[in-house]
């Protein structure tokens, strides 16, 4: 290289070298200055509340409604447990954060759901149904059939919005003896002032239904529709209803309210509720369709236990051990 070349070069390089330095000591700046350590904002929400699942040939998708504290060492009664210390002993404490579930069957040729979640009658930090079944892939309007399994305020609240029909072509069914019972007026003015509003929320939920010519009570142990089938299990209400779904050998049962406080109920299912219309009843039949579960291996879809509520029991002794499904996202 010649040293005319050299001399016009070696300018230009050094240039280069101090440009680069330059934008590099800037770079290293910029990561350690106080504005690129500023903490970003917590989102305190977490993803949409479904999950979804194959059964034999029908699609299960779980869909959560939202959470509400209960204060459970209150409502648990017959005997009275020691609710705090089982609490605590799977990490959890009173008030109890509840999940409220509802599942929504595709058998590939009819869409539909169990229970309606609470829209607007039980608190604010409820009512997400529909946001999450429009999150799963779903519109409201694509529902066939709605089967719910007793009319407490946190499984029908879904069912109207802004007074018109959220589900505008379903129609819905529930239990005979449930619908005797809380759409009547009779009832309704017999009851404790307290429990009044279980009855003014039935009939506001279902009066627009029956309207439309869209609720069509069903009988004990009918078969609604191929694949599932209506158990009656009275006791936490006059009507409460399991439903049992089937397809190619599988089986999820859909257990409604027999059990609120897994970390408590599992191990000791004589305990009941507050909310049981007939607590030696509801013990009994959550008993019996938890021994029936247990020995079928079939899968349990409950209300209440921490979403998405899905899981197997085991017997354990006098109790029950609760194995939650897999998560899978495979179909």
């Amino acid at each position: 290289m010649t040293e005319l070349v050299k001399k016009r070069i070696t300018p230009v390089m050094k240039k280069i070298a101090l440009t680069a330095a330059f934008a590099s000591a800037t770079f290293i700046a910029g990561l350690t200055s106080p504005l690129a350590m500023a903490a970003a904002p917590m989102a305190k929400t977490s993803a949409p509340g479904y999950f979804r699942m194959m059964l034999g040939n029908f699609e299960v998708t779980a869909i959560n409604d939202g959470t509400v504290e209960l204060p459970v060492d209150k409502l648990l009664t017959n005997p009275e447990p020691k609710t705090q210390s089982a609490l605590a002993e799977s990490f959890l404490k009173a008030p109890l954060e509840t999940s409220v579930n509802a599942y929504l069957i595709n058998t590939g040729e009819k869409l539909l759901l169990i229970d309606a979640g609470a829209g607007v009658l039980f608190g604010p930090t409820l009512g997400k149904f529909v946001a999450n079944l429009r999150a799963s892939g779903y519109e409201p309007a694509q529902i066939d059939d709605i089967y719910i399994t007793h009319l407490h305020s946190d499984h029908i609240g879904g069912l109207v919005s802004n007074n018109t029909l959220a589900f505008p072509n379903a129609v819905v069914h529930v239990d005979q003896k449930d619908s005797d019972y809380w759409l009547s007026q009779e009832n309704m003015d017999k009851a404790p002032e307290d429990n009044k509003f279980f009855y003014k929320n039935a009939i506001a939920m279902l009066t627009p239904y029956q309207t439309a010519k869209k609720f069509a009570p069903i009988t004990a142990k009918s078969q609604l529709t191929p694949g599932i089938k209506a158990v009656p299990t009275y006791g936490h209400t006059a009507g409460h209803t399991v439903y049992e779904v089937e397809s190619q050998g599988q089986k999820l049962v859909l257990i409604g309210d027999l059990i609120h406080v897994a970390a408590v109920q599992l191990d000791h299912p004589e305990v009941t509720i507050a909310f049981d219309s007939d607590k030696q009843k509801a013990a009994a039949e959550r008993d019996r369709i938890f021994t029936q579960a247990a020995k079928e291996g079939a899968i349990v879809g409950a209300s209440h236990i921490q979403f998405p509520g899905l899981g197997h029991l085991r017997k354990a002794g006098k109790g029950y051990e609760w194995i939650p499904v897999n998560f899978t996202q495979l179909h």
